[in-house]
């Protein structure tokens, strides 16, 4: 049956605000976006070829306003009055005395930290919106709330008043914030400092358009003339709203007296960091509307009404100076000290500035007045500089090229954010990730070296550096706690037992920033000694399979630190192979596999892939995980997969594990 425009245009815009509702009020899409943008341009297309039809509510003329020049005031027939700042004892106790009763049912809800606002509906359309201003009159931005999706354009449902105003607070929600922020920052453009700020800016835009790429919400919290629903309690109010289509925060609630409202309190507090959006309290109202009637305004702030705050996520202080802190990885991390301030429920005087450009990026000088936020567990975040704070006497941020806890250089590569102390072997402020490093398994394979004995041995100053560890003896380690005579003996032999490691291992465990175990066994291999090594500049480590400029650099800046130097000085002389080849490594130079490029596909019969892959590498040979041109052979097993068939096609050789042994074995 075919449809007319006029049926089909209605039957599309009630279906499209049905999406636009499951959307943005409940938070449950109910089709994919492929499926709506369809709708749309279908909607879009019947509305060109019929011009007559298109009416100022159709989900096509959110945005269709010409930019204005100025804002226009509007006066709000109700104003729209500020609340008091009460705890729930003071105003559950000012509500029952002055309404000589007890067990108050109180609406509560959670104070939305974005910008108020008015909605009016006349026949269900929405015709004006406006923003509190001063609370007697606001600005027209209507145009821009016809681009916030989640404000009907058409109230729906039964029982639709002649006319209803709403009030509400239009937010952006933090993911949403955290989208908008990152766009902002790839154009170039200026990056909000918080939602709120976000959502005011994008509202009190001009040109419409602007705020329609804005990810604005909205939330009803009240009626203005709650007479035109004939409703005795602000709640159903609100659920009378909600099924008319606005959206309501979804936990908002009924209590009673002040255990209720302090329940409330404390449960949205705990929840307060995983809301999706900011909130900075909660807000009680007397639920009866013949209560609030009784108990009226007080200083121009309803009686029936308060906010209970709590503690501020955002303060603006002092920075008193900019240090560099080094972790655990050698990173160096800008911390602002700050003059102490009271913020996210606790005293903050310090926040970290995360990295070099992420200062410049802010423009965050020593003297500056910032804006500090915590929120919950999160650690303190100077957010932004109030540049027009500023006297001329403030000072701009310089990275230190030394180490500020060792003294060694300091590095950045290319690409990376972070700079970072070159002094790993010797750096205090690495000194427990570096040894437990070198100790693992992969590297060193020191059994028993765990990270609870390595807090002692560094703690106490029994140990210095990796080096230090070969100095250790079973009487200095039989004392420390949860350790024995036995014990001490095991460690003692894992030591001895580690010194002579291979020269893979011995790279590896010496924790070079981008120096992987592939790239110390390729390294070994190339160099055959540590000396060797340690003497080569980048051009000819650049000639080692699978290092980069960036990986070469990174290799010769930790060699060139002269701590780091001294440590594997020590190492040599406390008896640690750090030249020559091993065993496997003799093996390797004159096996067949040597120099020969493996990838192991399908399930070999007799080994694992990574027990193939050892003996590989035994033997002098590398596995790479993808076949190309490089590939000297594919080693197949059962259901091979699609490696098989690119090896295939590139005519490189394909083996079985009986062959793969047999090359081993010559």
């Amino acid at each position: 049956m075919v449809r007319l425009p006029a049926e089909r245009i209605r039957a599309l815009r009630a279906e499209i605000e049905r999406h636009n509702h499951a959307y943005y009020v409940l938070d449950r899409p109910s089709v994919p976006d492929a499926e709506y943008d369809r709708l749309f341009r279908e909607l879009e297309e019947l509305e060109a070829a019929h011009p007559e039809l298109v009416s100022p509510d159709s989900p096509t003329q959110r945005v269709g306003a010409k930019p204005a020049t100025e804002l226009a005031e509007v006066r709000h027939r109700v104003p729209m009055l500020s609340i008091r700042n009460l705890d729930a004892e003071s105003f559950d106790r000012q509500c029952r005395e002055a309404l000589a009763a007890e067990g108050i049912a109180y609406a509560a809800e959670p104070k939305l930290d974005g910008l108020a606002v008015s909605l009016t509906y006349r026949e269900g359309r929405f015709v004006l919106g406006a923003t509190r201003g001063d609370g007697e009159t606001g600005e027209d931005v209507t145009a821009n709330l016809r681009t916030v999706r989640s404000i009907p354009l058409r109230l729906s449902g039964d029982g639709i008043p002649q006319e209803l105003e709403v009030r509400g607070e239009v937010v952006l929600c933090r993911a949403d914030f955290e989208r908008f922020r990152a766009a902002q920052a790839a154009a170039g453009e200026k990056e909000p400092v918080n939602p709120r700020n976000a959502a005011a800016g994008s509202l009190r835009q001009l040109d419409p358009r602007v705020t329609a790429r804005r990810p604005l919400r909205f939330f009803a919290y009240a009626v203005a003339n709650p007479e035109a629903l004939s409703l005795s309690t602000h709640s159903a109010t609100l659920d009378r709203i909600a099924a008319l289509g606005l959206p309501t925060a979804p936990e908002r609630r009924v209590v009673r007296g002040a255990d209720g409202l302090l329940r409330y309190y404390r449960e949205i507090g705990e929840k307060r960091d995983r809301l999706p959006y900011d909130i900075d309290g909660v807000v009680y109202k007397v639920d009866s509307l013949a209560d609030q009637a009784r108990l009226g305004f007080v200083s121009r702030a309803p009686r029936w009404a308060a906010a209970h705050k709590y503690p501020a996520q955002e303060e603006m202080t002092e920075v008193l100076a900019i240090e560099v802190q080094v972790g655990r990885t050698g990173a160096l991390t800008p911390v602002a000290r700050l003059k102490p301030v009271f913020v996210g429920g606790v005293t903050v005087s310090s926040a970290t500035l995360h990295n070099e450009d992420e200062v410049r990026r802010k423009d965050i000088r020593i003297g500056d007045i910032v804006i500090v936020r915590r929120a919950g567990d999160v650690i303190p975040e100077v957010v932004a500089a109030v540049a027009d704070r500023r006297t001329g006497r403030e000072r701009e941020f310089v990275m230190p090229q030394r180490c500020p806890v060792c003294g060694s250089g300091v590095m950045r590569l290319p690409g990376e954010a972070v700079a970072r102390c070159t002094g790993g072997l010797y750096c205090p402020a690495q000194r427990k990730q570096a040894i437990l490093h070198f100790a693992s398994r992969r590297a060193m394979d020191i059994a028993g070296l765990g990270e609870k004995l390595v807090d002692q041995l560094v703690e106490r100053g029994l140990v210095d550096s990796v080096a230090g560890l070969y100095g250790l003896d079973g009487a200095a380690l039989a004392v420390l706690e949860r350790m024995g005579d036995k014990s001490a003996r095991n460690i003692v032999e894992a030591l001895e037992r580690s010194k002579h490691a291979s020269l893979a291992r011995l790279v590896f465990a010496l924790g070079i920033r981008n120096v992987g175990e592939a790239t110390a066994k390729d390294l070994a291999r190339h160099f055959g000694s540590l000396a060797r090594l340690m003497a080569a500049g980048t051009n000819e480590l650049e000639q080692v399979p699978d290092v980069g400029p960036v990986v070469a650099e990174s290799i010769a800046r930790f060699f060139a630190e002269a701590h780091n130097r001294e440590v594997i000085e020590r190492l040599r002389r406390s008896g640690v192979r750090d030249e020559g080849a091993g065993a496997a490594e003799l093996f390797a130079a004159g096996s067949a596999a040597s120099g020969k490029v493996f990838v192991l596909t399908g399930t070999l019969p007799g080994m694992t892939r990574e027990e193939a892959k050892a003996l590989i590498e035994a033997a002098g040979g590398k596995v790479s995980t993808s076949v190309s041109g490089k590939t000297d052979f594919v080693v197949a097993g059962k259901d091979p997969g699609a490696k098989l068939d690119r090896a295939r096609s590139l005519g490189v050789r394909v083996i079985d594990e009986d062959a793969l042994r047999h090359m081993l074995s010559e």
